[in-house]
């Protein structure tokens, strides 16, 4: 056991330790939360415009702080971005993590020399709950990749400008530096095609140990792995044993990525944003992720079904119950404040607080009132395939309200592995797995078939990289972009390259 293994088990205890510590006392560690934010905030623009010296309370926080997305914070976030300081949080900000907004064009999310750490922290401690649990620390010594953006970064009257996993990679601890791939000038490279080409050759004689990043993208590198090297990924990499990812629900690509390594590996899941680190997966052995209690962000959660209410009730970390649907509400030692970054989640546990997240609140099914929500699709997907030699690469769905003939539907496209004959065999008696699962899970969408309103799911399949060729079409290739699971319009279901 070399010293670097041991040194992470140590660190990893002694984490494990202060996680506890507040995850034993939710409330009280929101509410020093929520205090020091107000404290140091009420001096801000922002705080005086919304009387933050007034405030003693949440019940006052609630009556002076609407709900707001990126749009409703924009004027604000305009002076931030034109060098104005004291607007949002004290003084400037340390960086702008840029997005793309579907609505608002590019979008300029602040981090702060308080949140900024928090992003860092959350990696890290992720993986040392990994080590504590299983005692697993062997890939310290080995090498580790993650697909990120480019870490080049602009400046926007004196702020550094990049994504948020470009700023990341400037945070990457000097001990994981030697260990840590691609290089640096291969990171750089703008354009996701040739950059995988060439992460692909800087790493397939590499002894990877720890891969991380959006499956979709991961599974991208995977088969350029295998094409090349014609063998399984796990052969190739013979000590690969924990992938690391966020921003999508993993099982969908689970059998492909078994497939393709030859073998299965631990995962951990993470849920991290430009606007804040907010939960990882802290056990192997229960379902859902840690929700971060005491990383400068205060949560508010509003039900799903009662979102677009007028003044819908606004609930604390103490409120909230098992299993059902919340909008994710936020304000951050960042200068976001009520702020709701579009996902939704569900509780999975309450002690301590643990979360999967549920899709978003833009993102839904509701033609008829239905409200199919992103976790319904991927858990019907995933019973439809269990037990199956099925394989799937991509998916999305999209309501047909207009069919030629006959009743209206939800048409799945879905792109097979058509690579390991991972295509059903009845593509009508996969759809009506799908379906059966659907009708379990969403009562709506079963009254709904039931009452001859829709008729069943219609399957349609998409081309091979026909995904991944729409993405490029829309300059989103790579990085953090993710195909959207669910969309209430067709723009994507009416451009995708069909079988």
């Amino acid at each position: 056991m070399s010293l670097k293994v041991i040194a992470a088990k140590i660190f990893a205890r002694k984490i494990v330790r202060k996680t506890q510590e507040w995850a034993q006392h939710p409330v009280a560690t929101q509410e020093a939360v929520f205090k020091k934010l107000i404290k140091e905030a009420k001096n801000t623009q922002f705080g005086k415009d919304h009387h933050f010296e007034q405030i003693q309370s949440y019940a006052d926080f609630v009556q002076n702080v609407p709900i707001r997305d990126y749009e409703g914070l924009k004027l604000y976030i305009e002076k931030v971005v034109n060098g104005e300081e004291n607007v949002l949080w004290k003084g400037k900000p340390l960086y702008f993590a840029k997005t793309s907004g579907t609505t608002s064009g590019a979008k300029y999310i602040p981090l702060t020399k308080e949140s900024m750490p928090t992003h860092i922290h959350a990696s890290r401690n992720a993986i040392l709950h990994y080590i504590h649990e299983t005692s697993n620390a062997d890939f310290v010594d080995g090498k580790m990749i993650f697909l990120q953006g480019s870490p080049i970064l602009t400046e926007k009257n004196g702020i550094k400008l990049g994504r948020l996993s470009g700023i990341a990679a400037h945070y990457v601890p000097g001990y994981l530096q030697k260990n840590r791939m691609p290089s640096w000038e291969t990171n750089c490279i703008e354009d996701w095609e040739t950059k995988v080409n060439a992460i692909v050759e800087e790493t397939i004689k590499e002894d990877m140990r720890v891969i991380s990043g959006i499956p979709s993208w991961v599974q991208m590198y995977f088969e350029k792995l295998q094409q090349k090297a014609q063998k399984p990924v796990g052969e190739l990499f013979q000590n690969f044993n924990l992938f690391i990812y966020g921003g999508v629900n993993f099982e969908p690509y689970r059998a492909k990525f078994e497939n393709l390594i030859g073998r299965k590996v631990d995962s951990i899941e993470l849920f991290p944003a430009s606007e804040g680190f907010f939960a990882y997966q802290d056990s192997q052995k229960e379902k859902g992720m840690l929700l971060l209690l005491n990383s400068g962000i205060f949560y508010e959660f509003i039900k799903s079904d009662e979102f677009f209410t007028e003044n819908p009730k606004r609930y604390t970390i103490g409120e909230v119950e098992l299993g059902v649907n919340y909008v994710l509400i936020i304000s951050t030692n960042a200068g976001l404040w009520g702020y709701n970054i579009g996902d939704t989640v569900q509780f999975t546990s309450l002690k301590p607080y643990r979360v999967i997240v549920s899709g978003r609140i833009k993102h839904y099914i509701s033609a008829f009132g239905e409200h199919v929500i992103g976790k319904e699709v991927e858990s019907a997907l995933q019973e439809a395939i269990q037990g199956t030699n099925i394989r799937i690469n991509e998916f999305t769905v999209a309501p047909q309200i207009t069919p030629k003939e006959g009743l209206p539907y939800h048409e799945w496209f879905i792109e097979f592995d058509s690579d390991t004959s991972g295509e059903p065999d009845n593509l009508e008696a996969f759809a009506e797995a799908i379906d059966q699962a659907m009708r379990k899970q969403n009562i709506y969408y079963d009254d709904l078939i039931v009452g001859n309103v829709l008729r069943k799911v219609v399957i349609t399949k998409v081309v091979k990289n026909g995904f991944q060729d729409y993405m490029k079409s829309i300059g989103k290739l790579g990085g953090q972009n993710k195909i959207p699971r669910l969309s209430n319009d067709r723009k994507i279901a009416d451009v995708l390259p069909k079988v």
